[in-house]
């Protein structure tokens, strides 16, 4: 598998530079390096951890989940926050991600949404999108945490790690910015109406 670009944009080691909070600027201003090209429609899959979701939020996961199916193969799973009913913060966060850890494939392309992440405009999703479609990964996997976020397991693993907004977002507000987030890119990729 090729080293991503991400991994030195995004990654983990980087997420905590001075720098964090500017978007990295793009080769091309403000246009996704994919634009108008084949990009290949590897399956995404998002992994959250929660409790259930409330129906408005579930709605617009679903609303999303069907418009991303006109690009790619799309599956959510909700991994159940807390498994170990432990009110010790440091174990429910351990046993949270020994479950999510185990949802990844070892050719996965990893995506962590964290605070400490790298800011990113919507044009750098659709380049994260064609990037790990290069990378020789079979799925391009996004994780978002539960309440008191991910574990060490998962941001060791990832190969990107970002953040949607340097405002600290509840995580279903999150799950939707996300997924709209997604389909923005794709429609960034393909050229069509709907991001300007």
């Amino acid at each position: 598998m090729a080293i991503s670009p991400w991994r030195c944009i995004c990654g983990a080691q980087h997420s905590l530079s001075k720098d964090r909070g500017a978007p990295a600027p793009s080769p091309l201003g403000r246009r996704s390096k994919y634009s108008g090209q084949s990009v290949r429609a590897m399956p995404m899959r998002l992994l959250t951890v929660g409790k259930k979701r409330s129906r408005g939020t579930q709605l617009l996961v679903e609303e999303y989940k069907e418009k991303l199916g006109y690009y790619c193969n799309f599956e959510d799973t909700l991994i159940r926050s807390n498994p170990k009913l432990t009110s010790d913060v440091k174990v429910q966060v351990e046993a949270e991600d020994a479950a999510m850890i185990q949802q990844l494939k070892p050719d996965d392309f990893v995506v962590v949404l964290d605070e400490n992440g790298k800011d990113v405009i919507s044009e750098q999703i659709a380049d994260l999108i064609g990037d790990a479609g290069n990378t020789g990964s079979s799925r391009l996997t996004f994780c978002i945490g539960g309440p008191y976020g991910l574990g060490v397991q998962v941001r060791k693993r990832a190969d990107a790690t970002i953040r949607l907004s340097s405002l600290v977002l509840n995580h279903q507000v999150a799950l939707v910015v996300l997924m709209e987030q997604l389909y923005r890119a794709w429609t960034i990729i393909k050229g069509q109406k709907y991001h300007h």
